[in-house]
């Protein structure tokens, strides 16, 4: 079983548990724009800095320890992955590794590098940068790096079988891999890097072999990115070959929605993150456009701790599902660009199944479940049991910026069927900590990737497993089971049935599928999404 450039990827969509029809990542990537002057027209130009506003500031400069969207905009640029997943249909294309195979079981995975290929420190990409990086991985853990680990899943180990063919080999079948190979958090980094201590990996001297490299990096405030001379090992999916276009790339954080805004539409900034509804007219207004995708993965919602109080009864958790009104979530906080959650995966995510039956809005069905369960209202209204409260916090962070007005319209449904819903904003490094150290009721977030498995990340008892729930149930059995299925039509169906499990046991409360809004100037050119919905600025030019 052999990838070739020249073929269709149906062996590799076999593998990553896409159907042909899930397979069409019908948002991701796509960069649909909503309006404005579009963009510049004619051959990309070469020269100039991008100019860039986060809204977060990144937390650290190691792809491999990537997690939020605004980091994975930096670290994205300075690392290449064996393969890359075209966002238009899914397939896998080449990018380090020009060609590659595995076993009928998905067991062993052979790729074969391309030739001349270098790290920005110009030392050579070879077979055994693979397996130092696979193995560094591993050794940094589902702490440090959570994603990554999870997708080297029953890692054994990798054989460099010559300078430029990498064979990497689990313990069971390991479906999702090749998916997880065109990702950030398993690109391939320099000896120098990889030698470093997690700590020091985050500091901003990281060495790839991407289009771009560090030129400096200022922790919580700014990252600047210069152009890779001799880059020519760019991934099929790019629209040219070579070097990128841009000189430079210079990441600012502007926390403040209408500050970043006000900055692109007076030409102080080129491009911005989280450009929100209100914001969209003053863009177009300065000559701008606004691009939106639609992440696939896990969708936003509450995930409770099943250790904490009120939140160890199935009862209280399942009875949250039908008290949340998340088409008034959207048509009130965001627009037209988001859509509710209809079920624990996004929409556009291979395996997804529509759940929204669950999830429809009905707080009198809400209230019931709570009667039954024994829960009554109090003098307030928030209802109370043995003299306990029904009440639970939620923990999050600003890695979106419409987050604190969504859980604030939450927490008055919530509290319309006699749910106390505590606010708890925190930055995103305390966010990590707390979510490590199982502290929280509830986490709020959204993990995103264009494969079914990032159930298994997020629920599975031996992965990340915020819910605190004990191992052994039908939900283990289901994501183990779709992990060594290789067969797309099975594996589909236990995906399904893995999202039903995790309602069924209210152990995700959806609130709303994330688009990421993009706000770009009237200058800016070739900004693209991935696959999973983070940018690419390989191809980006300026007008000049």
């Amino acid at each position: 079983m052999t990838y070739f450039p020249t073929v269709r990827a149906r062996r590799a969509v076999a593998l990553t548990g896409a159907l042909a029809a899930t397979l069409t990542l019908a948002a991701c990537g796509s960069g649909d724009s909503g309006g404005g002057g579009g963009e510049p027209s004619g051959p990309p130009q070469s020269g100039g800095t991008l100019r860039y506003g986060l809204s977060s500031a990144p937390t650290c400069s190691d792809p491999a320890q990537s997690g939020t969207n605004q980091t994975i905009y930096v670290t994205r640029q300075i690392v290449d992955s064996l393969v890359d997943q075209d966002p238009a249909s899914g397939a896998l294309r080449p990018w380090l590794a020009d060609t590659w195979n595995y076993t009928a079981d998905a067991k062993s995975f052979t790729f074969h590098l391309k030739d001349g290929i270098t790290f920005s420190d110009g030392t050579p990409l070879t077979a055994d940068s693979v397996r130092k990086n696979f193995d560094s991985i591993v050794a940094l853990g589902g702490v440090k790096a959570p994603l990554g680990a999870s997708y080297l899943s029953g890692y054994v180990g990798s054989v460099a079988l010559d300078p430029r063919t990498v064979r990497i080999e689990f313990s069971a079948p390991n479906a999702q891999f090749l998916q997880a190979v065109s990702t950030p958090q398993l690109g391939i980094q320099a000896d120098a890097t990889i030698g470093k201590s997690a700590e020091e990996r985050c500091q901003g001297g990281n060495i790839g072999s991407g289009p771009f490299t560090y030129a400096e990096w200022k922790q919580n405030a700014s990252a600047t990115l210069a152009k890779r001379a001799g880059y020519q090992w760019g991934s099929g999916v790019f629209a040219s070959q070579g070097e990128a276009h841009l000189d430079k790339i210079a990441f600012t954080v502007v926390p403040e929605s209408g500050v970043r805004t006000g900055s692109l539409a007076s030409g102080q900034l080129d491009a911005i993150s989280d450009a929100l509804p209100q914001d969209i007219k003053q863009i177009e207004g300065g000559g701008g456009r606004a691009q939106f995708t639609a992440n696939p993965g896990v969708v936003f919602g509450l995930q409770p701790n099943v250790t904490r109080g009120p939140l160890r009864d199935p009862a209280v958790r399942t009875a949250l599902l039908p008290a949340i009104n998340r088409k008034e979530l959207v048509e009130t906080v965001l627009g037209p660009q988001f859509k509710p959650a209809t079920g624990v995966l996004a929409a556009n995510t291979p395996g997804y199944v529509d759940l929204s039956t669950r999830v429809t809005y009905d707080p009198d069905a809400a209230k019931k479940q709570f009667d039954q369960a024994g829960w009554v209202p109090g003098a307030d209204g928030i209802r109370v049991k043995d003299g306990q409260r029904l009440s639970a916090a939620v923990l999050f962070s600003p890695v979106f910026a419409g987050n604190q007005a969504i859980l604030e319209l939450t927490q008055q449904q919530l509290k319309a069927v006699g749910f106390e819903l505590r606010l708890e904003p925190v930055s995103v490094a305390d966010s990590i900590v707390r979510q490590n150290n199982k502290d929280f009721d509830f986490a709020y977030y959204n993990t995103t990737r264009a494969d079914g498995d990032i159930l298994r990340a997020t629920f599975a008892f031996d992965q990340r497993n915020l819910n605190v729930r004990p191992a052994g149930d039908n939900l283990d059995v289901l994501l183990t089971q779709q992990l060594a299925t290789t067969d797309a039509d099975a594996r589909a169906r236990l995906i399904g049935d893995a999202q039903r499990a995790v309602l069924d046991d209210g152990l995700w409360i959806p609130t709303i599928e994330l688009s990421q809004a993009i706000g770009v100037g009237g200058k800016v050119a070739g900004v693209k999404f991935e696959a999973s919905a983070r940018l690419q600025f390989h191809d980006t030019w300026l007008q000049r």
